[in-house]
């Protein structure tokens, strides 16, 4: 069979070259295959964590749960963590990212690095474990999740929420969709439980929108979380009520 004649190829180069010049290209060829375009700042409520995970806790703000790239896990095993190298950081990570099932182990920021961080790693800004490490704990006091629930009088309580307040009480504050994940009830239940919160962020660390599209694959979600008589943690629902739980009192 003939191949494409000369004017036949010359055509084809002229398409891909008007192409290129375009979104196409732009799209394509921004981010080299298999880096992210988005970083999740994931911050977890200690009462509800401890709860589904059956530890203790007296912890009444929010800590980290980690800070996830949008694409890829586990990018770089070889890579291992070297708790030295973060030492400067440690008094900070005991207080805002906690381990909440070993609280004197390192091997939750262990975890996240060797899951996260060595993908996260791919970008410049982040291409060591102190730069990642660092940037999640500077993201966390920047973007302050505690005050701003309690300056919208999102507050733990033994009343419930709608999850309208708790959304509007983020969104008008961030100016952008983030993720509102809730403990969901067994069969017939009736509230669910505030679990965990994402806030996303560019590769220059600005804020945007969480809110998933179909184009875009989500690698990074937690896993299911199963419990007795509980489902997974996952996107709240609009239609049922939210409690925020309290610490509860010592006696």
């Amino acid at each position: 069979m003939n191949g494409p004649t000369p004017t036949g190829k010359m055509k084809f180069i002229a398409v891909a070259i008007i192409l290129c010049a375009g979104y196409f290209c732009e799209t394509a060829f921004a981010h080299p295959r298999g880096e992210w375009t988005k970083l999740i700042l994931t911050q977890h409520w200690p009462q509800t964590f401890c709860s589904v995970n059956k530890c203790t806790t007296n912890l009444s703000y929010w800590t980290l749960h980690g800070l996830w790239p949008n694409t890829g896990m586990r990018c770089n095993t070889s890579w291992h963590f070297n708790t030295s190298l973060i030492e400067d950081l440690i008094p900070e990570m005991k207080e805002y990212w906690p381990d909440l099932l070993a609280p004197s182990s390192p091997e939750f920021w262990k975890y996240e690095w060797t899951k996260h961080g060595t993908c996260a790693a791919k970008a410049e800004s982040l291409n060591s474990e102190h730069k990642y490490f660092s940037k999640a704990l500077e993201l966390y006091r920047k973007y302050d999740l505690n005050s701003v629930l309690k300056n919208n009088q999102i507050v733990p309580s033994e009343e419930n929420y709608t999850l309208d307040q708790v959304e509007t009480a983020i969104t008008n504050y961030y100016g952008v969709k983030t993720k509102i994940q809730c403990v969901h009830p067994g069969k017939g239940g009736q509230v669910q439980t505030l679990g965990q919160i994402e806030i996303c962020v560019d590769r220059d660390f600005q804020l945007i929108d969480c809110e998933k599209s179909t184009k875009e694959i989500w690698s990074n979600d937690i896993p299911a979380v199963l419990v007795s008589g509980q489902s997974d943690l996952s996107v709240c629902d609009h239609s049922m009520p939210v409690y925020y739980p309290p610490v509860p009192s010592r006696s």
